[in-house]
C-alpha cells in the first residue's frame, strides 16, 4: 500500500525555495522532477531535504521509459529509490511511453501504439520496476501529436488494460486528456468514463499552448477554462477527490500566484 497523500500540491521549483521555507504556502505537498534532484548537493538538495522535512513529496520522472525497448536502467532505478528512502517520497510516477532507444534519450514523451503486445511490454516493465523500488508505482498518460495504424485499442481501453495486468496506479493527467482530444478529435468525457477510475492515485492539472488547429503541452500557461471544466466533471464520476496537483514549468508566476491558481481547483470540489 502506498502512504497516504491527500489535498492540494504545486511542483516545486527553484525560484520559490526560500519563501517556501520563511513563509510556508497554504498548500499539502509538492511534487519533484525526480531527475533534477538524483545525485546532486548543493543547493537543491540542501532544499529539498528542508522542504521535504515540512511537507510529503511526491517524485514524478521522465526517464524510466517504459515503453521502450533498452533494457531498463538500474543505475537510474537505484537512484530513484535512493532518493525516495531519503526524502520519505510518498508517491514514485513516470509516463506511459518510451524516452530511449539503443541508450539514446530522446528528451520526450513519445507515445506508444495502442496494441495488445504493447500492453504485455509495458506491463511487464512495470511489474520489474515495482518488485525492484518494492512499491507500486503511478503511471500518468502522455499528450501526444501522432496516430499508429497499427493501434488497436483507444487510449484508455489501453490505459485499463496497462493497470489491470501490473496493478499499477494512475496519476490521470486532465490536460493531456483534453488536448488529445482537441488534437485527435474525441470527447474527453467518453475518455474518462471509459477509465477504470478506482485505479486513479492522483490528478495533474497543467497548462496548454494553441498551435494553429492543434493544442501543445506546453505547462506554460493558467490552467484553461475547459480543462478546469473537465476536471470538475471528472471528480463527479469518481465520487472523492485524490491528490491534485497543479504543474508549471516555464513562464513561472509567483508563489501567491500559483497558490491563487491552486485555489481554483480547492473551490471546484464544492459543485
Amino acid at each position: 500500500m502506498l502512504p497516504p497523500l491527500n489535498g492540494f500540491g504545486l511542483k516545486l521549483r527553484h525560484e520559490h525555495y526560500q519563501e517556501i521555507l520563511i513563509n510556508p504556502p497554504q498548500l499539502d505537498w509538492f511534487e519533484i522532477l525526480s531527475e533534477d534532484y538524483l545525485n546532486v548537493g548543493g543547493n537543491n538538495r540542501y532544499y529539498l531535504e528542508q522542504i521535504s522535512q515540512r511537507f510529503p513529496i511526491a517524485m514524478h520522472g521522465v526517464s524510466l521509459s517504459l515503453g521502450g525497448c533498452d533494457t531498463l536502467d538500474l543505475n537510474y532505478l537505484t537512484d530513484i529509490k535512493q532518493l525516495a528512502s531519503d526524502i520519505n517520497a510518498v508517491h514514485i510516477s513516470d509516463h506511459l511511453c518510451w524516452t530511449t532507444h539503443n541508450q539514446l534519450n530522446s528528451h520526450d514523451l513519445l507515445p506508444m501504439p495502442y496494441t495488445a503486445e504493447a500492453v504485455q511490454h509495458i506491463a511487464k516493465r512495470i511489474c520489474q520496476t515495482q518488485d525492484f523500488l518494492e512499491q507500486a508505482i503511478l503511471v500518468e498518460n502522455v499528450s501526444s501529436y501522432l496516430n499508429y495504424s497499427s493501434s488497436e485499442l483507444s487510449e484508455w481501453e489501453f490505459i485499463n488494460a496497462i493497470l489491470a495486468e501490473s496493478n499499477c496506479l494512475l496519476l490521470l493527467d486532465i490536460n493531456n486528456v483534453y488536448v488529445n482530444s482537441v488534437n485527435y478529435d474525441f470527447d474527453p468525457l467518453d475518455y474518462i468514463r471509459g477509465l477504470d477510475l478506482s485505479k486513479v492515485a492522483q490528478i495533474h492539472l497543467a497548462g496548454h499552448t494553441q498551435q494553429g488547429k492543434y493544442l501543445i503541452d506546453t505547462h506554460d500557461a493558467p490552467v484553461s477554462q475547459a480543462v478546469w471544466q473537465l476536471y470538475q466533471s471528472t471528480l463527479q464520476l469518481l465520487g472523492r477527490v485524490p491528490p491534485v496537483l497543479l504543474e508549471r514549468d516555464d513562464n513561472i508566476p509567483t508563489l501567491a500566484e500559483l497558490v491563487a491558481e491552486l485555489d481554483i481547483a480547492r473551490s471546484l470540489i464544492r459543485g
